[in-house]
């Protein structure tokens, strides 16, 4: 039944999920595509690859997908997207900001570059993304927006000062957005994740158990051990299953909220 609700709700619809070619991104695009929404994949990667991935999930799902390579720290690039996803789709009616980087040193070692680039993709292309299809959202009266924020959105960590404070600054524009649409039928909310095992992650991992002389299994236990109480990663399908979810009209009164999914990080 609910997977009824959620296609019909979502049929003939456009999701934009930004850095969606890989991991997090691509869970939750897949998600959405499995509920009926065309999609419009951001990101980098290898170009065969990218197009494969488009046919891939066109035919496996029966929608429309395109592919757009803006670069998420350039708000000229993003504003192309957008413009893109117009001539293609009509427009955006869910977008998925989801693009993140992140880079680790204290603050007082923490390059200026690095700082800028994090806030840039992390944060400020939210702002740009959000402000680009708002005008649409409001002339069709609907339109969901999905900011991916984290764990450290609602809790910090040492060595991670700009990916953190994007996190934070995410989930203020997630409720102020949830505030200024909050007498239509556009909702504006947060995921914050906690661990989960990207392809990225899973380097994190190879690379521990290597140095430690350990297995790969202990290896994730680990990295879990001090952060996730569930001992478990949360997996980019699950998380998907909650955009889905915040998609629909039973989701229509959730507004500016911080969804933590994240194994109990943030309950301890």
């Amino acid at each position: 039944m609910a997977s009824t609700i959620a296609a019909s709700a979502l049929g003939g619809k456009t999701a934009l999920v930004t850095g969606s070619t890989s991991g997090i991104g691509l869970g939750l695009a897949r998600a959405l595509a499995a509920a009926g929404a065309n999609i419009l994949f951001n990101g980098f990667g290898d170009t065969a690859e990218i197009a494969q991935l488009q046919k891939d999930t066109a035919e496996e799902f029966g929608v429309k997908t395109a592919y757009h390579n803006a670069d998420m720290s350039k708000p000229a690039e993003i504003e192309a997207m957008i413009a893109y996803a117009g001539e293609q789709f009509g427009g955006i009616d869910v977008l998925v900001n989801n693009a993140g980087i992140q880079y680790v040193a204290n603050i007082e070692d923490f390059p200026v570059e690095k700082w800028d680039a994090i806030i840039a993709i992390n944060l400020s292309s939210a702002f740009h993304t959000s402000r680009l299809v708002l005008p649409r959202m409001r002339a069709n009266n609907w339109g969901r927006i999905i900011n991916l924020a984290s764990a450290h959105g609602l809790v910090g960590s040492a060595q991670k000062s700009a990916y953190v404070a994007a996190k934070h600054g995410l989930i203020g524009l997630t409720k102020v957005g949830a505030l200024e649409t909050a007498q239509t039928n556009i909702t504006v909310n947060a995921i914050c994740p906690g661990f989960v095992l990207t392809p990225l992650v899973q380097k994190q991992v190879d690379a521990r158990a290597a140095k430690d002389g350990i297995s790969n299994d202990a290896a994730k236990k680990a990295l879990l051990a001090d952060k996730q109480p569930s001992g478990e990663f949360v997996t980019p399908e699950e998380l998907g299953a909650l955009a889905v979810f915040l998609c629909s009209d039973a989701a229509k009164q959730v507004r500016g909220v911080a969804w933590n999914v994240d194994g109990g990080w943030v309950a301890q």
